[in-house]
């Protein structure tokens, strides 16, 4: 049975296991949460190295990416640097082109129509997959990668605002600790205050990792669209005691759960079995198509 673990800054509360066969070999799935320790993380990636066939990294990305350019984290740059053996991802492979197909797909195999309708996405940068996609569907689109992160009431409302703040950005923003733009440990479990409402309740869907959409969630999400993932039975229910009609999970359901971009992408590599150089996201579709994985769409009202 081949392993493949996630390790995340996110919190422990959160860990999960579970075996399935794909493909006729059996895989051991696992999530680990360091409670927001980068130092605790390290040690589980360089312990785990070369003893699993994959690695994910959760709650932190290796890059914050522009539609033309990526710039490395360089507290993820140092959590992997030790590690020599075990492919590492992050579920970027996924954000980008399993995404993207989803979102483009709802309306043809779940009569759920996205164009036109006004679409809040947490962060462009994290997410390129699916703000190509929303673009592409004429969406009213509100990028809140300054909302989300640095907490700036800035929406930006056009892809190429969107590419030149990113440019701007990226390389001050990568040498920052993770925890000031993105909630790791304890904060992964509230959802902070609702100053920033009034963005949730003019949006009809309200896409992106569900930690930020999580961190200020309103009360009232009356008739509300989700799309997101790594979503757990608990965090489903208070979106259906929020008011929200529609839940879209990018990655397929097992035992309740939502697999992370950043797990499912490090099974897909074990299946693979090659260098990472060597991988196409096209690869990871031809995949998905193999096992028929299917988003969730599920109704909650």
């Amino acid at each position: 049975m081949k392993r493949v673990v996630s390790v995340s800054l996110g919190s422990s509360t959160r860990d999960y296991s579970v075996e399935l066969e794909v493909l006729g070999e059996k895989f051991s799935l696992e999530r680990l949460g360091t409670d927001g320790s980068l130092k605790k993380a390290k040690k589980m990636l360089m312990e785990l190295d070369g003893e699993v066939a994959a690695l994910g990294l959760g709650g932190i990305d290796l890059y914050i990416r522009s539609q033309v350019k990526k710039y490395k984290l360089r507290e993820a740059a140092k959590l992997i640097s030790d590690v020599e053996e075990t492919p590492v991802v992050d579920g970027s492979g996924l954000k980008i082109s399993l995404e993207k197909r989803v979102i483009k797909s709802l309306e043809k195999d779940y009569q759920l129509n996205l164009k036109g309708k006004n679409v809040l996405l947490t962060s462009a940068a994290d997410r390129l997959g699916m703000a190509n996609a929303f673009e592409e569907l004429d969406c009213n689109l509100c990028y809140g990668d300054l909302i989300f992160a640095f907490a700036l009431p800035l929406p930006i409302k056009s892809a190429a605002k969107m590419e030149v703040l990113i440019r701007l950005l990226a390389p001050l923003v990568k040498l920052l600790p993770i925890k000031t733009i993105y909630p790791t440990g304890a904060e992964q479990e509230t959802t902070g205050n609702k100053k920033f409402a009034s963005y949730y309740q003019w949006a009809d869907v309200i896409a992106g990792d569900f930690h930020l959409i999580k961190k200020y969630l309103p009360l009232d999400l009356t008739d509300k669209t989700v799309i997101t993932n790594t979503i757990t039975s608990a965090e489903v229910k208070l979106l259906k005691e929020r008011g929200v009609s529609t839940l879209v999970t990018t990655t397929p359901e097992f035992r309740g759960r939502s697999f992370g971009t950043n797990l499912l992408e490090a099974l897909l590599v074990a299946i693979l079995d090659k260098s990472l150089a060597e991988i196409r996201t096209k690869d990871y579709l031809k995949i998905f198509d193999k096992l028929d994985f299917q988003p969730r769409v599920e109704a909650l009202e």
